[in-house]
């Protein structure tokens, strides 16, 4: 028996009328007949007076027609179950584009320590992935922090780990540096072509506030924009300009033959916080807090 049959008869148990109850279930009133017919035969008994107008269901049909409907429900209320099931020891994790591709497989290794935890990434810029975790769609969310630039999370509705920083400096190819053609600070009669952050991207106002606050002036022009790091440490290495990198971003099968310019004079430094709300009490995200923590007083201690 196919369980569609049973939702085909409940629709026309209620509306009472062939060609309604087809249109309410998407089908043709010749395919509708069929599907009720078919119920008809697997039950060995028949559901509905034809004879009657408007149509009405036999004795068989009003009995069964209790039963389907608690067959239905029970269904219903089976997947909902068996889908809270799998989600249970699934986390929601919301972080940018640039941890996600670097940091994160080292983590979770460390942290799940092998044990089988699910994880869904939401990945997006500052402002998505903190609506995310604000919004209840995120369990934790992972990001850049830095106290200049402070990230609008409550203190008082969510738990803080620092998980560790970065160095963010500018690099360009090293086939360009050596050859002269680009090097900070430029000048005005020959400015440096920028890669830039597109402005949704936090690192876009660190940059920013680096290079207004660095100890001389920096001659440049926004050549590109872009929302992520590794779109601009390809263009940076195809020769078109320098781009401002976490140093997570040189790490195993990265193989950009990039050099840091400016000796520290448009560097900064960023920190990578965890956050998780207070009232979240799952015992997936609970347990993998915990590791987190412990994972972090080991590297300490060590």
């Amino acid at each position: 028996m196919d369980t569609r049959w049973l939702q085909d008869f409940l629709t026309l148990a209620e509306v009472r009328n062939f060609t309604r109850a087809a249109e309410l279930r998407n089908l043709s009133q010749a395919a509708f007949s069929r599907r009720i017919q078919g119920l008809e035969q697997w039950l060995g008994a028949r559901l509905i007076d034809r004879n009657a107008f408007p149509t009405a269901l036999t004795e068989a049909g009003e009995l069964f027609r209790d039963t389907a409907a608690d067959i239905i429900a029970k269904m219903s209320t089976a997947r909902t179950e068996i889908a809270a099931s799998q989600d249970r020891d699934q986390i929601r994790l919301a972080l940018p584009y640039a941890l996600a591709t670097t940091r994160l497989p080292g983590w979770w290794k460390a942290w799940t320590g092998g044990q089988r935890v699910g994880c869904k990434l939401e990945l997006g810029n500052i402002h998505d992935i903190v609506s995310a975790l604000i919004a209840g769609s995120a369990d934790l969310l992972i990001c850049f922090q830095q106290a200049a630039q402070p990230v609008p999370i409550d203190a008082e509705r969510y738990e803080r780990l620092v998980l560790g920083t970065e160095i963010i400096r500018p690099y360009a190819a090293r086939s360009e540096v050596e050859a002269g053609r680009i090097a900070l600070p430029g000048s005005a009669a020959a400015p440096v072509p920028l890669l830039m952050y597109s402005t949704t991207v936090y690192f876009a106002r660190l940059v920013d506030t680096v290079i207004e606050n660095a100890p001389e002036k920096l001659h440049g022009f926004r050549a590109f924009e872009t929302e992520l790091s590794d779109a601009m440490a390809d263009l940076a290495a195809g020769g078109l300009g320098v781009a401002w990198l976490p140093e997570s971003s040189f790490g195993p099968n990265r193989t950009w033959d990039l050099v840091a310019l400016g000796e520290g004079r448009w560097d900064t430094e960023v920190s990578i916080c965890a956050y998780k709300e207070k009232s979240n009490q799952r015992p997936v995200v609970t347990r993998l807090w915990q590791s987190i923590e412990r994972t972090l007083t080991l590297t300490e201690a060590g």
